[in-house]
């Protein structure tokens, strides 16, 4: 089993950055493609970024390309994603999600396991 745990969202201002964070615990072996999604008030599941095992190969979708920034630390098995300018519109529980591979995840938008979320909130 594996258990994703998001952290690092909050309350912030029109403008400002925040880093989230997605800590993957539990079963060792193979690394796993993670990816981040969203949930807004009233809308459907996003998918924004993901990154590959190795951290060499990331994708984001058009919407927030140059605004969020996805990483992967493998050394202690965390992933990040960096929220830039933020608007109020981005406000949503941003999620991680991780399956086996990043194309995978990328043309289906699902993944195999996922966090319970990290709620950010950007005030006007």
């Amino acid at each position: 089993q594996v258990s994703l745990t998001e952290s690092g969202g909050g309350l912030v201002q029109a403008g400002d950055s925040l880093r989230l964070s997605c800590l993957q615990s539990g079963r060792a072996g193979p690394r796993y493609a993670i990816a981040w999604f969203r949930r807004r008030p009233g809308k459907g599941r996003e998918f924004l970024a993901g990154v590959d095992r190795d951290g060499k190969t990331s994708f984001h979708v058009e919407s927030v390309r140059g605004r969020f920034t996805v990483s992967r630390d493998n050394a202690s098995n965390t992933v990040y994603l960096r929220l830039d300018s933020l608007k109020p519109e981005d406000t949503a529980i941003y999620y991680c999600a991780a399956g086996v591979q990043l194309r995978s995840i990328v043309m289906t938008r699902q993944a195999d396991y996922w966090g319970q979320g990290t709620q950010v909130t950007v005030s006007s």
